[in-house]
Protein backbone atom coordinates (compact mmCIF):
# COMPACT_ATOMS: atom_id res chain seq x y z
CA UNK A 1 0.00 0.00 0.00
CA UNK A 2 2.72 2.48 0.94
CA UNK A 3 4.46 1.54 -2.48
CA UNK A 4 1.82 2.55 -4.51
CA UNK A 5 0.84 5.94 -2.57
CA UNK A 6 4.42 6.49 -3.52
CA UNK A 7 4.31 5.51 -7.24
CA UNK A 8 1.58 7.55 -7.39
CA UNK A 9 3.03 10.43 -5.38
CA UNK A 10 6.08 10.77 -7.77
CA UNK A 11 3.85 10.05 -10.64
CA UNK A 12 1.65 12.86 -10.12
CA UNK A 13 4.93 15.08 -9.33
CA UNK A 14 5.72 14.38 -12.61
CA UNK A 15 2.96 15.28 -14.24
CA UNK A 16 2.60 18.28 -12.33
CA UNK A 17 6.59 19.96 -12.97
CA UNK A 18 6.37 18.35 -16.87
CA UNK A 19 3.39 20.71 -17.50
CA UNK A 20 4.70 23.76 -15.64
CA UNK A 21 6.25 25.19 -18.35
CA UNK A 22 4.00 24.45 -20.95
CA UNK A 23 2.21 27.81 -23.15
CA UNK A 24 -1.34 27.24 -22.22
CA UNK A 25 -3.53 27.13 -25.47
CA UNK A 26 -5.43 30.14 -25.52
CA UNK A 27 -7.66 29.13 -28.59
CA UNK A 28 -8.85 26.30 -26.93
CA UNK A 29 -10.43 28.33 -23.45
CA UNK A 30 -11.75 31.12 -26.29
CA UNK A 31 -9.51 33.73 -24.34
CA UNK A 32 -6.88 35.74 -26.06
CA UNK A 33 -3.53 36.90 -24.38
CA UNK A 34 -2.71 40.34 -23.62
CA UNK A 35 -1.11 42.67 -25.69
CA UNK A 36 0.39 45.83 -24.43
CA UNK A 37 -0.82 48.93 -26.02
CA UNK A 38 0.89 50.32 -28.56
CA UNK A 39 1.84 54.09 -29.10
CA UNK A 40 0.08 56.71 -30.75
CA UNK A 41 1.26 57.77 -34.00
CA UNK A 42 2.64 61.41 -33.97
CA UNK A 43 0.37 63.84 -35.20
CA UNK A 44 -0.85 67.51 -34.63
CA UNK A 45 -3.71 69.58 -34.86
CA UNK A 46 -4.44 73.15 -34.99
CA UNK A 47 -5.83 75.13 -31.80
CA UNK A 48 -9.22 77.21 -31.43
CA UNK A 49 -6.64 79.79 -31.37
CA UNK A 50 -4.73 79.04 -34.35
CA UNK A 51 -1.53 77.45 -32.62
CA UNK A 52 -0.10 74.47 -33.83
CA UNK A 53 -0.86 71.70 -30.64
CA UNK A 54 1.56 68.43 -31.23
CA UNK A 55 0.70 65.07 -29.57
CA UNK A 56 4.45 65.02 -28.68
CA UNK A 57 4.18 68.19 -26.66
CA UNK A 58 2.35 66.07 -24.09
CA UNK A 59 4.74 63.64 -23.67
CA UNK A 60 4.03 61.64 -20.06
CA UNK A 61 0.91 63.85 -19.32
CA UNK A 62 -2.52 62.17 -19.37
CA UNK A 63 -4.29 63.82 -22.69
CA UNK A 64 -8.29 63.74 -23.76
CA UNK A 65 -8.85 64.39 -27.12
CA UNK A 66 -12.10 65.56 -27.43
CA UNK A 67 -13.63 66.28 -31.28
CA UNK A 68 -16.77 67.88 -31.96
CA UNK A 69 -18.53 69.49 -34.87
CA UNK A 70 -18.60 73.21 -35.40
CA UNK A 71 -21.79 73.45 -37.38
Amino acid sequence: MIRRTAILLAALALLTVGSAGAVPDFASFQVQPYEPPKAAPAFSLPSIDGRTVRLEDFRGKVLLLFFWATW
